[in-house]
């Protein structure tokens, strides 16, 4: 197994702004997308084998521009050099839509971009979402959270309803929404986790509505407050769930089973918050593999009512 820092961190000798190596063609540079998907510990080899053969490539490409963003804002060592890097690897995009490529992942991706006419908008939001990592931990308003879950999150569903060829803007819409709410669900899943790192994606103005103090945050207490406080949180976030479900209906194939499979899971999450009482300071949810078994199941099932009803 490879670990991250040994792939993209390490290859920045090669291929960084300082980097000494020779370009690569687009066969060498699609090998090397495809060896960085599938050597990371995550779970991109499970995709692939629901992705078609003929997506699989592109889709790789997408993900290696995606990791390398994410590389240089968490394993650089330092937020000034994440930035500085960030800026480098978003001029890099610039040149890219510009016709002008050097890198092995630009190289690939640039022939995706220009099949499924891939606008630039979601690959610079989600560097702009890394850079901010860099500078802020905390968030004051709703909007401002749900603002840059647009920027982090949102982008990798408008990228994919390009790859399946189905960008329209109802789409984007219920997208946007589903993506959202599996950030946020990200969010309250991992408070405890989130505040050991010194994140804080409860935003200040709902603590301070339900009336949980800065001092009860910082001792990590399970108070009614805090109760009430995740209880709205997640009502709300289940909300965004079935703004999504248009896009649902709207799919067919393995499409339809997967969005609502990842639509399911991100529910799933917010189950197990409301089963545990909202207490995840004590206790992370977690999503068993008996429960993903049995979301597939739901999901292969609204599959397959939704093509003998016409839906």
């Amino acid at each position: 197994m490879v670990e991250r820092m040994s792939s993209v961190i390490e290859d920045l000798k090669k291929w960084g702004p300082d980097g000494t190596a020779a370009p690569l063609n687009l066969f060498e540079a699609e090998q090397y997308t495809r060896r960085l998907a599938t050597t990371h510990y995550e779970n991109f080899p499970v995709v692939t084998k629901i992705v078609p053969r003929d997506l699989r490539q592109h889709f790789a490409n997408v993900y290696g521009f995606c990791r390398w963003a994410d590389d240089l804002g968490d394993e650089t060592g330092s937020p000034e050099e994440s930035l500085k890097l960030l800026s480098w690897w978003k001029a890099e995009l610039h040149r890219c839509y510009e016709g002008q490529v050097s890198h092995p992942v630009y190289v690939a991706l640039k022939p995706t971009i220009e099949k499924f006419s891939i606008p630039i908008e979601p690959f610079a939001d989600l560097i702009s979402a890394f850079e901010q990592d860099q500078s802020i931990q905390s968030y004051d308003t709703f909007a401002q959270l749900t603002d840059y879950c647009r920027r982090s999150a949102n982008p990798v569903g408008r990228i994919v309803l390009h790859l399946i060829g189905c960008p329209h803007p109802e789409n984007l819409r219920s997208s946007d929404s589903i993506c959202t709410g599996l950030q946020l669900a990200n969010f309250w899943q991992d408070v405890s986790r989130d505040h050991d790192i010194g994140r804080v994606y409860l935003p200040r103005e709902d603590r301070e509505r339900f009336g949980y103090a800065d001092e009860d945050l910082h001792e990590k207490r399970f108070t009614p407050e805090f109760r009430k406080l995740l209880e709205f949180e997640v009502d709300r976030t289940r909300a965004l769930f079935l703004d999504g479900e248009p896009l649902i209906r709207s799919l067919s194939g393995r499409w339809r089973i997967v969005v609502d499979l990842f639509s399911r899971g991100g529910q799933m999450v917010l189950d197990e918050i409301v089963r545990l009482d909202y207490n995840v300071w004590r206790q992370r949810p977690v999503i068993t593999k008996a429960h993903a078994a049995k979301a597939l199941l739901k999901s292969i099932g609204s599959s397959f009512t939704g093509r003998i009803l016409g839906k």
